[in-house]
């Protein structure tokens, strides 16, 4: 026999009444920057992917777009940038790659430039996260470019400013983030 709404409800109210009756718990709640992610290269316009810019299996060259990241937390000492392809479960959440850049504490805007696909080999202060996760299909690499074909698929950044400590016990915090869609391809 299922116990009615009303009875449910009851059940629900009182748990929470006995679960408030003790001590408070206080949890350490941190407000996140919100990052200002955009295009620092007029090719791009976060609607379609620019020509030249897909993977070498479609005859691209593709690299990183050109970005300015604004409202930087002081604290942040590294930016993380997070490719994804949102249309292909395998690519999104990182699928196309993840590269650092490192920078000083205090700064509030950066502009970067572009960084090559399929290579590893980054231009200083880049480092490699994480290699996309379509090495078969490409060339492996920190960064693939676009590489649907054309069949329209959507390609977004994720951006968090986070604090790198420079020692080994403390754990990195993240700060800020911001979200730039890249386009379609």
């Amino acid at each position: 026999m299922k116990p009615s709404t009303k009875t449910a409800f009851a059940l629900a109210f009182y748990l929470v009444l006995i679960g408030c009756a003790g001590e408070p718990v206080y949890r350490p709640f941190r407000i996140l920057y919100d990052l200002t992610v955009s295009f620092a290269d007029p090719t791009w316009d976060g609607k379609n992917i620019p020509a030249g810019q897909q993977c070498p299996d479609f005859g691209g060259q593709g690299a990183t777009p050109a970005l300015t990241v604004y409202n930087i937390p002081p604290k942040s000492n590294a930016l993380i940038l997070v490719f994804s392809n949102k249309s292909h479960i395998p690519l999104d959440q990182g699928g196309q790659g993840r590269i650092g850049y490192r920078f000083a504490p205090g700064t509030e805007t950066l502009t970067l430039p572009p960084v090559p696909g399929n290579t590893f080999d980054l231009p200083e202060p880049f480092f490699v996260i994480a290699a996309h996760r379509k090495p078969f299909q490409s060339k492996p690499g920190a960064y693939l470019p676009p590489c649907s074909g054309g069949r329209g698929d959507l390609y977004y950044l994720l951006v968090k400013a986070i604090w790198i400590p420079d020692s080994p016990e403390m754990e990195a915090e993240v700060l800020g983030q911001g979200k730039l869609f890249l386009g379609r391809y």
